[in-house]
């Protein structure tokens, strides 16, 4: 971006001149860019005011500003902005300032400050200083695709809470099946993983990836439950008929659905669960009758090894964890980035806001070779965001002594980022 001398250059700012630039080259019609960004532009950190000022600009420009070799640059002044969106001057800036800084206008600035422009006779603008919302143009097609992985990711994501629903449900029959039918088994540790897991579900909206993740431990959960209830219970079924009461469950199990209250006990008759190895000694089989015996006393080794597994599997970090942990960060790597797909979008986004919070590239490389890249790229998204709230004043300094701990064995990351989560559910 060109300095003027009066507006601080940002690398947002340059962003936008650059996107400005490339929009001037295309033609792309105005009620499209519009569409093609509100339908996204939550998504990218834009809120209600950013809008409302972005409609109010755009009509000031017309059909010819959007055409190839034209930018649609508006030259009006703060005060009639004021008045037409009800803004005060300060909110007025910060809202402009929002748009600039997320690649949707950029400033076309004059040399002392001042908006204004002219048209020809046949109404094209032939100079203009103001808001220039060229860049909406050349990220037409950046929004329509992101759109659409958003509906897909949405569609998925309620499929997904579905399945969820009929294992969660089908898991809760069977364990009070057995505990009111006074079965052996390890039903008190079930029910506590069980009671663990419904912790763990969604209040509000989380990518498809933590939700397949949660799936995958309710359906293993729901395995081992069937497993230990068929062995209680002896309903051992013979190989002749195994095909055809598969066929009826799995029939059963897509027709059931979801929404339904399920007042008795599904049982799933199949010969590929894993059971539960229980006790051997007809005395522990006795003791593991009564449901309230301490654990124990009726947990075997194989039941705890696995949650122990799945424990710690839910310990790790992923990164919808780390977006939603982080919005301040996830803001600024979407606006440089666009969507990010993997934790090799996010490592190259890290690498491009390392300067703007005064991390070297020194310090930068000792964190990567000594945490890993993975390690190293959740703990910077951990340091900007905390340095962005004003918790933390010298990033650096932060990173190396995050690195420090991580070699003593000392840095829990999951535990910083699912505070930060529980900070902001609270």
């Amino acid at each position: 971006m060109k300095h003027t001398g009066w507006r601080k250059p940002t690398p947002g700012l340059g962003v936008a001149e650059q996107l400005a630039q490339a929009g001037e080259r295309v033609a792309v019609p105005k009620t499209r860019a519009f569409v093609a960004l509100k339908r996204v532009g939550a998504h990218i950190g834009l809120k209600a005011g950013d809008m409302m000022l972005l409609d109010t600009l755009g009509a000031f420009t017309l059909a010819q500003d959007w055409e190839e070799g034209q930018r649609p640059i508006v030259w009006a002044s703060n005060a009639y902005l004021m008045e037409q969106t009800g803004f005060s001057l300060s909110a007025l800036k910060r809202h402009a300032r929002r748009l600039a800084e997320n690649g949707v206008i950029s400033f076309q600035d004059s040399p002392n400050g001042k908006r204004w422009g002219r048209r020809d006779a046949e109404g094209r603008i032939v100079e203009a200083y103001g808001f220039d919302l060229s860049p909406l143009s050349a990220r037409v097609e950046e929004f329509e695709e992101l759109q659409a992985e958003l509906q897909a990711e949405r569609e998925l994501c309620q499929r997904l809470k579905r399945q969820i629903t009929v294992a969660r449900r089908m898991i809760r029959a069977r364990i009070e099946a057995a505990v009111s039918g006074a079965l052996r088994g390890s039903w008190t540790q079930f029910t506590g993983l069980f009671e663990e897991l419904l912790d763990r579900l969604p209040r509000r909206h989380q990518a498809s990836e933590q939700l397949e993740r949660l799936l995958a431990w309710f359906k293993e959960l729901q395995e081992r439950v069937e497993a230990a209830y068929l062995k209680a219970t002896g309903a051992i079924n013979p190989v002749e008929n195994t095909d055809k009461n598969d066929a009826q469950v799995m029939k059963k199990t897509q027709e059931m659905n979801p929404r339904e209250v399920i007042s008795e006990p599904h049982i799933l008759i199949t010969n590929q669960l894993i059971p539960v190895i229980g006790n051997s000694s007809e005395k522990e089989d006795a003791a593991d009758v009564v449901p309230n015996a301490r654990p124990e006393e009726r947990v075997d080794g194989e039941l705890e090894d696995w949650v122990a597994e799945v424990r710690k599997k839910r310990t790790a970090l992923d990164l919808p964890t780390i977006m939603q942990a982080c919005p301040e960060f996830a803001s600024w790597a979407r606006n440089m980035g666009g969507f990010l797909k993997d934790w090799g979008d996010l490592h190259r986004v890290a690498g491009q806001l390392r300067p703007m919070i005064g991390i070297s590239e020194h310090a930068w490389n000792v964190a990567q070779d000594r945490m890993g890249t993975q390690v190293a790229t959740a703990a910077f998204a951990l340091v900007f965001e905390k340095h962005s709230a004003g918790e933390v004043a010298s990033p650096g300094g932060y990173l190396r002594g995050m690195v420090e701990k991580a070699g003593a064995g000392e840095l829990h990351l999951e535990r910083s980022f699912y505070g930060r989560l529980s900070g902001q559910a609270a």
